[in-house]
């Protein structure tokens, strides 16, 4: 996989771009890693958000063992972890779901933070509440600049407890567009035919460049099946 680099950022520290491929590889990996999570009868609409996440970790992480992912070497899936925002950041003020590490970018810029952030949120189209919380809560983790301040691409997880992804990409613009924030607004993406997703872009706080979210809905029939 090729990950072309930017000059410096104001920052202080180097900004992240991933290649196309990289953001097709980390889908493609969240697809398959969610599918190995589905075969555990505890993966069902009355989960909790930690114990998907973590069965949806364990399963990219099995997807990255097998001989048969061309990535296998190159993405590594982290724990956990908490995360300062910025570097004059001394105590911790967040915690990320599921960090990735490149192996390339490290060997390059011996960069020890994560290269790419996972954020993941439970959603269904017709919770009002969760919609909120998916942006309040999540994308807006990123366009702060709270996740990833110095990456160029993040992504975020809603686990679809009910309905179809649609409805909740439907719903989650819809709260978008009743804030007045049209501009954030989901829209299709076409980073991997074989993992549909959805991508928006968010103007950040200056020196921070804007950054682009790719968005994967997991819905649950996999689980019920």
């Amino acid at each position: 996989m090729r990950i072309p680099y930017d000059p410096p950022a104001p920052l202080g520290r180097e900004f992240i771009e991933l290649a196309p491929e990289v953001v097709a590889a980390v889908l493609l990996t969240l697809s398959a890693g969610w599918l190995q999570a589905c075969e555990f009868s505890d993966v069902n609409a009355q989960a909790g958000e930690v114990l998907m996440t973590e069965r949806l970790r364990d399963g990219m992480r099995g997807e990255l063992k097998s001989k048969t992912c061309p990535w296998r070497k190159t993405l590594i899936v982290l724990p956990g972890t908490e995360s300062r925002s910025s570097s004059g950041v001394l105590i911790p003020d967040g915690r990320t779901d599921i960090p990735l590490m490149l192996i390339e970018v490290f060997l390059r810029t011996a960069e020890h933070d994560p290269h790419a952030i996972i954020e993941c949120k439970r959603i269904a189209g017709s919770d009002t509440h969760l919609c909120r919380e998916y942006v309040v809560e999540g994308i807006d983790r990123f366009a702060t600049g709270k996740y990833g301040e110095n990456h160029a691409i993040g992504f975020m997880v809603g686990y679809v407890l009910s309905g179809t992804s649609t409805d909740s990409v439907d719903a989650v613009n819809a709260y978008l567009t009743r804030t007045s924030r049209k501009v954030d607004v989901l829209e299709p993406s076409e980073a991997t035919s074989k993992a549909p997703d959805w991508r928006s872009r968010h103007v950040r706080p200056k020196p921070s460049s804007p950054i682009q979210l790719h968005h994967a809905f997991l819905g649950l029939a996999a689980a019920a099946a």
